[in-house]
């Protein structure tokens, strides 16, 4: 068994010696971090190339959301870690519920902090976690491992297809087990790590990058922008009510002494408060506007105008 895996490590490209690196040991501190950010580049550029696969996840997640479903990551250590820190940055940044993008980590909420053992070794643990949720069809799961081959992922992944869920592959390795458990696989092979099997790193950079695509390219096509503004942000502490009060001056031009005033009267709902002051409507009226062109702020200003210009 351990022979079986040693090979299987073996032929996997985030597993292998990085040649730039064999010096790294011997190098003082600048010329370390030289290596570290040269690695770094290949990153994005190996992202770009999985833009096609990316673009078809995230029309997947969108048309979930409209049905509601929910987008599910599992992941066991850097993986699940990662999946969990976009998971629960949504709610605050697009105003959504905290059960619409759930994170799972190979051995629970302990394993955030400390590994544990064995549980990434273990398909039926990925199936049950799958189960606790409650997964319906409904529902999309990315599987995240930077190997590709992490068992807990797969016995997930294969249940979530069995159920009829979409399911989403994310490894970076071509090679990668996870590709052949899902509907859709996005493969960004960034190369050996500075670091043999250090996947933390440009891996990790990769996976980060990747899952903010899904998520921030699902929530835009929901409607959570106006422009390139977070308009459902929720002012849950005093940087975000800045950022809120901010948000509306920025849209609509308004002094911060108007936009605290409009904010008060829509519950410091930033989107609301920018519909009131840009269409003229009371509150009520702004929102049922948003609510018949389904959340899309400019969509809503539109229909307004268009009405407002049959009128005249």
């Amino acid at each position: 068994m351990n022979d079986e895996l040693i090979k299987e490590l073996s032929a996997l490209t985030s597993e292998a010696r990085n040649p730039d690196t064999l010096d790294i040991d011997l190098l003082p501190t600048e010329e370390i971090l030289q290596k570290i950010n040269q690695a770094d580049r290949e990153v994005p550029l190996a992202v770009h190339r999985q833009l096609p696969q990316i673009t078809a996840a995230v029309d997947v997640i969108v048309d979930a959301f409209k049905q509601g479903g929910r987008l599910i990551y599992m992941g066991a250590g850097t993986s699940g870690r990662l999946g969990i820190l976009d998971a629960v940055e949504c709610p605050p940044t697009y105003g959504v519920s905290e059960d619409m993008v759930v994170a799972l980590i190979a051995g629970g909420e302990d394993a955030v902090y400390r590994a544990q053992e064995g549980a990434e070794d273990n398909p039926a643990l990925g199936r049950s976690d799958l189960e606790k949720i409650n997964l319906t069809a409904e529902d999309v799961v990315v599987g995240i491992a930077a190997s590709g081959r992490t068992p807990y992922v797969i016995g997930g992944l294969r249940y979530a297809r069995e159920i009829g869920c979409k399911t989403v592959a994310l490894s970076c390795n071509k090679a990668a087990a996870i590709a052949d458990e899902a509907d859709i696989a996005i493969l960004p092979e960034v190369g050996p790590e500075i670091l043999t099997g250090s996947t933390r790193m440009k891996a990790g950079s990769a996976q980060k990058l990747v899952l903010n695509m899904l998520t921030t390219a699902s929530m835009i096509r929901l409607g959570k922008v106006f422009y390139n503004l977070m308009v459902d942000v929720k002012a849950t502490n005093a940087k975000l009510i800045s950022r809120t009060r901010s948000i509306v001056m920025e849209a609509t031009g308004a002094s911060l002494e108007e936009a605290d005033r409009v904010l008060s009267e829509c519950d410091h709902n930033a989107k609301l408060a920018i519909m009131v002051i840009l269409s003229g409507l009371d509150s009520d009226a702004a929102e049922r506007a948003l609510a018949e062109a389904n959340g899309f702020l400019r969509l809503a200003l539109q229909n307004i105008e268009a009405a407002n210009s049959r009128a005249g």
